[in-house]
């Protein structure tokens, strides 16, 4: 067995998020909350919490205010589990002045410290993907074949190869060539696998185990991205590996996946469960109380702590934390993330949450959001894009950004 306290856990989580705007408005990318009561960075650091690997360093530069308060409320190791969090910002030096132009560019602008650590490998993350893995089988699946440098690769349809970086590696493990995002079939040819007479490829996962050494000497190779400039090099000059995972997995990369993926959790066979046995999902504890339900028709939902529902109906949504959804109010399909607080005096109006008699249905509601009552958010028009003050549409789906407020009786 691969020794756990020789691998230090670099989590990559300064991206600006854009497809996933407005969500990623006031906000970086793993900061978006997922699941009603987490958030998308709690994913790899239980990962990495569940596989025993407790050093862990999580690279930040946009938006970073409410990721970096969630890390410092969330996650903290005493003495007794020799393990450690913490956060390298970008910042200025003496010898660069700009912000991490790349994942590998935030790497090497740490590499002084993270080099002096007392491990031999490195374990390098994204902050924004969803899934369920034990490092540790990565870990010793490297370690048993001698490699300087092991990805994680995912069996892919042959359909999303121009969206993924995909690979081709021998009917062992060995890593031969590498494409990120190719345009066309004729340069991937030789990369399509079968699998029950279905065509797919390999896709690398953004998952990576370096060796020290080879870390050191790959940051030093032109480029400053992981996937389009330092792993082709490195598989060009160093021992790489696939490590094949068959397990769900989602890069959280648009509006459109992301609302698939949240509302896919509302099924009774959800693809990700927060449910697993030994393998939770951390994230900050509020002592909320429970959630108050008045008579509601509630059908393949998740409610989360502190809500307050009253005559409602609500199927296929996730209600997130403080969440307050009047009476003869309608949900289907709905993403609503809840509240940071409850008001004690009706400060303003319409007060927080969804008011009486309002319907709504494919809809991401962010949090802090004054809905008023008998408003529609259905997007009657099936727009697929649309933008304004109070409301965007991507892919079909109204979003309704942070702190907006909702006049009573509008309609989208």
């Amino acid at each position: 067995m691969a020794d756990v306290n020789k691998i230090a856990a670099i989590i990559l989580g300064g991206g600006r998020g854009e497809r996933l705007y407005p969500l990623t408005k006031l906000r970086s990318k793993p900061a978006v909350p997922i699941g009603g009561k987490y958030r998308l960075i709690d994913v790899p650091i239980s990962n990495c919490i569940n596989s025993q690997m407790n050093q862990i360093y999580i690279l930040t530069q946009f938006n970073t205010h409410s990721l970096h308060r969630h890390i410092f409320q969330t996650y903290k190791f005493d003495v007794f589990d020799h393990g450690n969090i913490e956060i390298l910002g970008a910042q200025q030096t003496l010898e660069n002045f700009d912000w991490f132009q790349g994942t590998a560019d935030a790497v090497r602008s740490y590499w002084q410290i993270l080099e002096e650590l007392d491990v031999d490998h490195y374990i390098i993350l994204a902050g924004d993907h969803l899934y369920t893995m034990d490092y540790r089988d990565f870990f010793n699946f490297h370690m048993e074949t001698n490699s300087d440098l092991t990805i994680a690769v995912k069996p892919m349809p042959v359909s999303q190869a121009d969206q993924l970086g995909i690979l081709h590696a021998e009917p062992g493990h060995r890593i031969t060539s590498f494409i990120e995002k190719p345009q066309s079939r004729d340069l991937y040819e030789e990369f399509i696998e079968f699998e029950d007479d279905h065509e797919q490829v390999l896709s690398s996962m953004g998952i990576y185990i370096f060796s020290k050494s080879v870390l050191r000497q790959a940051l030093r190779f032109n480029g400053n991205d992981f996937g389009k400039n330092i792993i082709p090099q490195s598989i060009e000059r160093f021992r790489t590996s696939a490590f094949r995972f068959n397990g769900y997995w989602e890069d959280i990369g648009t509006i459109r996946t992301f609302f698939n993926a949240s509302i896919d959790m509302t099924r009774q066979n959800p693809k990700f469960s927060f449910y697993t046995p030994g393998r939770p999902i951390y994230t900050h504890p509020r002592f909320l109380p429970g959630s108050r339900i008045e008579n509601a028709d509630i059908q393949q939902s998740i409610i989360s702590d502190g809500c307050m529902i009253g005559h409602a109906a609500i199927k296929n949504s996730i209600l997130g934390i403080r969440s307050i959804i009047g009476n003869d109010a309608r949900l289907d399909h709905v993403y609503f993330m809840g509240a940071d607080l409850y008001e004690n005096v009706k400060v303003q109006e319409p007060p927080l949450g969804v008011g009486d008699g309002s319907i709504l249905s494919g809809v991401i509601v962010d949090k802090n959001v004054r809905i008023g009552k008998n408003v529609r958010l259905t997007n009657a028009e099936n727009l697929t894009h649309a933008e304004t003050d109070l409301y965007t549409i991507k892919d079909g789906i109204v979003i309704i950004p942070k702190n907006v407020v909702i006049p009573d009786g509008m309609v989208v």
